[in-house]
């Protein structure tokens, strides 16, 4: 009669042979019971089953059969069927949840995860994952700068955190510009395509994320210009905006943060800068080592960069939040919450019912033109302690709170009377200003009719 295979675990083998020593006189009980990790007992025993029934007797006496604690394959299939018409799209944790609540079934969420598994509704996350198809560089150099703004403890505890511009080459990878701003803002992207063009001239296109200073938050607003004032800029310099749909689009610029976020914090450690000017005065020579280091050779040798052919002033003109404001009959208008009071003359006497322009400049300079011609204007309650556009134009609060404490500390607020406190209405027989009300014949009515009551009752009306 021949013998089949019998399958053994490690330990089972390893038992096996220090039992065939003991049996063969080579190994005391004493030392198998050291090297097995059992007490001299067990060891005996085992012994004893060993020389009697043979190796096969040491296997495991529940290999092969059914589990005790197995879960009946029935309760398995009820819930399968269950996750499959009801929660087909449920993961693991919420389904569990979900089949004692409203099943009254209850199993683990591991056990469920693998019999969903099992079944083909539930993919690991090994499996779930998706891998990012890079794109190809672009072919020539300026044809494509990404640009993008990276907040960050630059200084580490030397200093407060603050915003570094990055301008990267798509072709190429060099680091085009360098600058840090305490925040993104348009006047400080604004800032930093003046040095830009200054030093590089004209690219083809920016690669941007989708950033309020490059997008238009909402396209389907009735009021604006459908376009952000970096937009408008870039438009009237004949210079393309593009905006990434994802992170992983403008991969370049975000893997360069990285590095720059390691090295470039390092560099500043070792210098010993703690300062915004300081750090900006570092950095031309580190973007020298940086694109020594990491730049690569285009496709093609080609420069697209397209040199800037715009006067200093005409510049300034473009780099500026230009706006428009509607003219009252008294030569007023709002304008960041100020009132603005344009002064007779010639030009103006004709505005009233017109729109005139607004040139606000990043010194802070305010200037309102009527066909190109500058017009003297006066500034009524200029006691603003925070502008709308400190508001609205930084992205982070901690640089809002900064504008404001400045503000706070430049001078106290104006003390104002808090005026005569009235809890309850008190008639004062005077005609109210404006146009009557429809409803005042009726409310006439209504009085004459209370105190003709009131006198019939004999009060003192």
């Amino acid at each position: 009669m021949g013998m089949g295979w019998v399958v053994m675990s490690e330990r089972e083998l390893n038992r096996v042979e220090v039992l065939s020593q003991v049996s063969q006189g080579r190994m005391t009980a004493v030392n198998a019971a050291n090297v097995l990790g059992l007490s001299r007992r067990q060891v005996h025993r085992l012994l004893k089953t060993f020389q009697s029934e043979g190796p096969a007797s040491i296997r495991h006496k529940a290999r092969g059969r059914v589990s005790n604690n197995r879960i009946d394959p029935a309760v398995r299939e009820f819930a399968v069927t269950l996750v499959r018409e009801k929660y087909i799209d449920f993961g693991p944790t919420f389904a569990v949840e979900k089949l004692d609540e409203d099943h009254g079934l209850k199993v683990s969420r591991e056990t469920l995860r693998k019999w969903m598994q099992d079944a083909g509704i539930w993919l690991s996350r090994k499996q779930r994952r998706t891998f990012h198809q890079p794109r190809l560089r672009r072919e020539c150099f300026g044809e494509l700068i990404q640009i993008d703004g990276s907040d960050h403890h630059w200084f580490e505890d030397r200093g407060p955190s603050c915003t570094l511009l990055v301008f990267i080459d798509d072709a190429t990878s060099t680091l085009m510009h360098l600058e840090f701003v305490k925040s993104e803002s348009t006047f400080s992207y604004f800032g930093a395509l003046e040095a830009y063009l200054h030093a590089h001239g004209r690219p083809v296109a920016f690669y941007s994320d989708k950033h309020s200073v490059f997008r238009v938050s909402s396209e389907a607003a009735k009021s604006g210009h459908g376009m952000t004032q970096f937009g408008r800029a870039l438009n009237e310099l004949n210079i393309e905006i593009l905006c990434a749909n994802s992170s992983q689009a403008k991969g370049r610029v975000e893997r360069a943060n990285r590095t720059l976020q390691d090295r470039l914090v390092k560099e500043l450690r070792l210098a010993g800068i703690s300062d915004m000017a300081a750090a900006n005065a570092f950095l031309p020579a580190f973007m020298d080592r940086y694109n020594a280091k990491f730049a690569k050779t285009p496709r093609r040798p080609d420069n697209l960069h397209r040199p800037l052919n715009t006067e200093r002033d005409r510049l300034a003109d473009v780099l500026c939040w230009r706006d428009e404001r509607y003219v009252g009959n008294q030569l007023a208008f709002s304008y960041d919450r100020q009132r603005i009071i344009l002064a007779e003359n010639e030009i103006t006497r004709g505005l009233p019912g017109k729109y005139v322009d607004s040139y606000e400049f990043p010194d802070g300079r305010l200037e309102f033109r009527w066909k190109g011609v500058s017009l003297p204007y006066a500034v009524f309650d200029k006691d603003q302690r925070v502008t709308h556009a400190a508001i609205t134009e930084n992205k982070h609060l901690s640089a809002v709170l900064e504008h404001i404490k400045a503000e706070q500390d430049k001078a106290p607020p104006k003390k104002r009377r808090a005026g005569k406190q009235r809890s309850r209405y008190e008639p004062t027989g005077r005609k109210p200003s404006g146009r009557p009300s429809l409803m005042e014949p009726y409310y006439e009515r209504k009085r004459a009719e209370r105190d003709d009551r009131k006198a019939s009752q004999g009060c003192d009306i």
